[in-house]
């Protein structure tokens, strides 16, 4: 059965929520984990603060729109939405608005092309809750780049903050001025300057791209970090079928050979077996509201119980315009989940599913699980992974899913799918 039923799962994602925002509400300033004190996950308090989202001195000035509060209850800032966030996969086929994009030929090879511009902006992590972010189009996490292998992926990148920033990828770059960098290429753009970076899409997997400017932890912390995937070719998986598993080229058979080109498909969006499986992008983040360097707010795709519970029928129906709820999922489709750690200030984030096990591929460089059967991973900041995930055999209903440091689920990266 269901770890939670619909109504237990409501009232918890209620509870915590109210109590994240109350002590965020409070001019009273601690650290989180003089807050939470021993308190259980459905433990309840009445918390004194953690401090404002606002920044001091060396952050900003005071007396800006950043930082400022409302009530609690629904997410009214509909210019991010964390579920739509999940499955936006952009292509160089115009799947976002706010991302200009294209794709061409050029020299023979697939060229796929991205506008980024950095920006000082705020983000919503809590309902009425706002961090002063620095942020790729606008959006934390930036904005999700899929790709296949051998392709060019050209971005023009404008800088339009008020700090340096630049775009330096976790990519097999073979060119150092593209490496995003303030020692080589362009180094970091000031305000008003433009570069546009290239490179050349590899290896497979799910990947990582932000800032590189200094002081670094601060460029990340504040939100310029984002996804980018890289599909496997399967014409290349059948030429070089060692590159993507852990067996010698001599030991490679005929029947290995095929099912790793299977699995290529399934991971290539140009396929159509890649069709057969329902793809999601969850990119694990922290935010230090008072500045302290540590963490006040953790979540998945930056809004806090985003994926939580809220008001419902029951039977997967979800009252109209409502923000926080599960992700809902077919149980006779597979699952695969593209996560990534990009958490400042905490050494270690994990990954942690109710009543399943999932096999995972570090890095998303394989075409074999490097972990099977497993229902907990953990990831360093810049770790990324792919989780597979089969619920074809449970019941209908809620399974929760959370970071397994429990200070993280209290305080926001607590989550549920709805198995339907």
């Amino acid at each position: 059965m269901p770890s939670q039923d619909y109504s237990q799962a409501a009232k918890l994602s209620e509870r915590l929520e109210q109590r994240l925002v109350d002590s965020l509400e409070s001019d009273f300033k601690t650290t989180r984990r003089a807050v939470l004190g021993g308190l259980g996950l459905a433990g309840s308090a009445a918390l004194t603060g953690i401090g404002r989202a606002d920044s001091d001195d060396s952050h900003g000035p005071r007396g800006d729109s950043h930082g400022n509060f409302g009530a609690t209850g629904e997410y009214s800032d509909t210019d991010f939405d964390p579920h739509e966030f999940l499955y936006q996969f952009n292509t160089g086929r115009g799947e976002q608005e706010n991302v200009p994009q294209d794709i061409y030929e050029e020299n023979g090879r697939t060229v796929r092309e991205f506008t980024f511009q950095a920006v000082d902006t705020t983000v919503t992590i809590a309902p009425g809750i706002e961090f002063p972010a620095w942020a790729y189009n606008g959006q934390v996490p930036g904005p999700t780049i899929r790709a296949v292998e051998g392709d060019l992926i050209r971005v023009k990148f404008e800088n339009l903050g008020r700090h340096a920033h630049t775009i330096h990828p976790h990519l097999r770059n073979l060119n150092p001025k593209m490496d995003g960098i303030p020692q080589n290429g362009p180094g970091v753009l000031n305000t008003g300057e433009s570069f546009t970076y290239e490179w050349i899409a590899q290896p497979a997997g799910v990947h990582f791209y932000h800032c590189h400017s200094l002081p670094l932890k601060e460029h990340i912390h504040r939100g310029l970090y984002g996804a980018i995937i890289i599909d496997p070719d399967p014409e290349r998986v059948a030429q070089r079928p060692e590159e993507y598993c852990d067996f010698h080229r001599s030991q490679i058979t005929d029947e290995l050979r095929a099912a790793l080109v299977a699995e290529a498909k399934t991971r290539n969006h140009e396929y159509p077996e890649n069709d057969a499986v329902n793809e999601m992008v969850m990119v694990m983040n922290g935010f230090d509201t008072n500045f302290d360097g540590g963490n006040e707010v953790y979540a998945a795709n930056t809004r806090a119980f985003a994926y939580g519970v809220g008001e419902t029928d029951g039977r997967g129906n979800w009252k109209a315009g409502e923000t926080k709820r599960p992700i809902q999922i077919d149980k006779n489709q597979r699952q695969r989940v593209y996560l990534i750690n990009a958490i400042e200030f905490d050494l270690i984030n994990s990954f942690h599913t109710h009543s399943q096990f999932f096999d995972y591929y570090d890095h998303g460089t394989t075409l074999l699980p490097t972990n099977q059967t497993v229902d907990t991973i953990m990831q360093c900041q810049a770790q990324r992974g792919i989780i597979e995930l089969d619920y074809s055999n449970h019941d209908p209903g809620l399974y929760m899913f959370h970071a397994h440091q429990s200070e993280f689920a209290e305080l926001g990266w607590m989550s549920f799918f709805e198995v339907v």
